[in-house]
C-alpha cells in the first residue's frame, strides 16, 4: 500500500515569492525524506546547475486527498545542504531559539481577496460595486461573495490541524480575512504558509484564484495586510514591556528597516489613508488603527496583552516579519531587564 506526500515549498520570484508544490508516492509507513526539483523553473537555480533540495519541516494530514495523505512543508537547500538564498525560515531559526525563552507568540491576520477572472469577486462588469462598508462581516447575497469557499477553506484548515482561530468577510466586496495563532514564530509561520496553499487549492477548485496583492484595487478601497499580533511573557504579564515593545519598533532606523520588508507594494497600501499610517512615519497608540502599531483598548484596561503591528502587507513572508520583530522587541526587553 501507499499514501500521497503533497511536497510544498516557497520558491525566488521577486519581489513576493510563489508557493510550489508536487506529489510523491510513498510505500506505508515511510517517512517522507528530502526530495530534490528544478529550480530553474522556480527562479531559485540556473539550468546549467539547477538541482535543488527539499528537506520536510512540518507535515499535517491532507485534508483534500484525505485518508493517511499529507501536506509536507520544505526548507529548500543547495545540494551542498546550504540553505538556499531565498530560504527565508532557515534565518528566523537561531532567532527564535536565540529568544525561546522570552515565550514570543504571533497571531497573524491574513487578509486576501478573491478573482474571478480579471475582476474581484463581486465586482460588476465593467463597473464598481456600492462603496465599501457594508460588505465588513456583512451577511447576505448582495453585499457578501466567496462564503462557500472560504467555509472549505477553514474546513480543511481545521482538518489539517493548522491552528486557525476565525474568519470574517472584510471591508471590501470578495475580500476576507483568517486568522493563525498564538503560536511561536516557527509554527505561526510554517502554519500560515500551509494555509495560504490551501486556500489557494481550495478556491482552484471553485474556478476562482485568491490573491494577497496588498493594493488589489486602486482609489477609494481598503488594501489588504496581515495584521501581526505579538506578546512576549513579560507582555503578557505586564504593560511596562508593551510601552518597551511599542518604542523599540519606532527607534532609529527600525521604522525602514521593518517597513522595506514588510511586503513589495507597502507605500501603494501605507497612504494613510484607510485604516492604515504613512509608510514612512512610525507612531503607536491605543485603539487607534491609523497607527502603525496599535495597542488593543483591552490591553490598556487589563495592564498587560499584547500589541498589533499593522504594517505587514497580505503578501508579507511570515518569516520574515516574526523575525524581525522578535528580534527588535526581545532584544529591546532584554536591555530592559523585562524577561
Amino acid at each position: 500500500m501507499t499514501f500521497k506526500a503533497e511536497y510544498i515549498w516557497i520558491d525566488g520570484t521577486e519581489p513576493t515569492a510563489k508557493l510550489r508544490s508536487k506529489t510523491k508516492i510513498l510505500a506505508d509507513g515511510a517517512e517522507p525524506g528530502i526530495w530534490g526539483f528544478d529550480g530553474s523553473s522556480t527562479n531559485q537555480a540556473e539550468g546549467h546547475a539547477s538541482d535543488r533540495v527539499l528537506k520536510p519541516v512540518f507535515q499535517c494530514p491532507d485534508p483534500i486527498r484525505g485518508g493517511d495523505d499529507i501536506l509536507v512543508l520544505c526548507e529548500v537547500f543547495h545540494i551542498d545542504m546550504t540553505p538556499h538564498e531565498s530560504n527565508t525560515r532557515a534565518l528566523l531559526r537561531p532567532v527564535a531559539e536565540q529568544f525561546a525563552g522570552q515565550e514570543p507568540v504571533f497571531g497573524i491576520e491574513q487578509e486576501y481577496t478573491f478573482f474571478d477572472g480579471q475582476r474581484p469577486l463581486g465586482f460588476p462588469e465593467g463597473g464598481f460595486p456600492a462603496a465599501q462598508g457594508g460588505y465588513y462581516c456583512g451577511v447576505g447575497a448582495d453585499e457578501i461573495f466567496g462564503r462557500e469557499i472560504v467555509e472549505k477553506h477553514l474546513d480543511h484548515c481545521l482538518a489539517a490541524g493548522l491552528g486557525i482561530s476565525g474568519i470574517n468577510a472584510e471591508v471590501m466586496p470578495g475580500q476576507w480575512e483568517f486568522q493563525v495563532g498564538p503560536l511561536s514564530p516557527l509554527e505561526v509561520s510554517d502554519q500560515m504558509w500551509v494555509a495560504r496553499w490551501l486556500l489557494y487549492r481550495t478556491a482552484e477548485e471553485f474556478g476562482i484564484s485568491a490573491t494577497l496583492d496588498p493594493k488589489p484595487v486602486k482609489g477609494d478601497w481598503n488594501g489588504a495586510g496581515a495584521h501581526t499580533n505579538f506578546s512576549t511573557k513579560a507582555m503578557r504579564e505586564g504593560y511596562e514591556a508593551i510601552i518597551t515593545a511599542c518604542e523599540s519598533l519606532g527607534e532609529g532606523s527600525k521604522p525602514m528597516d521593518h517597513v522595506k520588508h514588510y511586503g513589495a507594494g507597502i507605500d501603494d497600501r501605507l497612504t494613510g489613508l484607510h485604516e492604515t499610517a504613512p509608510w514612512n512615519e512610525y507612531s503607536y497608540g491605543v485603539s487607534d488603527r491609523g497607527a502603525s502599531v496599535r495597542i488593543p483598548w483591552q490591553v490598556e484596561q487589563d495592564r498587560k496583552g499584547y500589541i498589533e503591528d499593522r504594517r505587514p502587507n497580505a503578501n508579507v513572508d511570515p518569516y520574515v516579519v516574526t523575525r524581525l520583530i522578535v528580534d527588535t522587541c526581545c532584544t529591546a526587553l532584554e536591555k530592559a531587564g523585562q524577561v
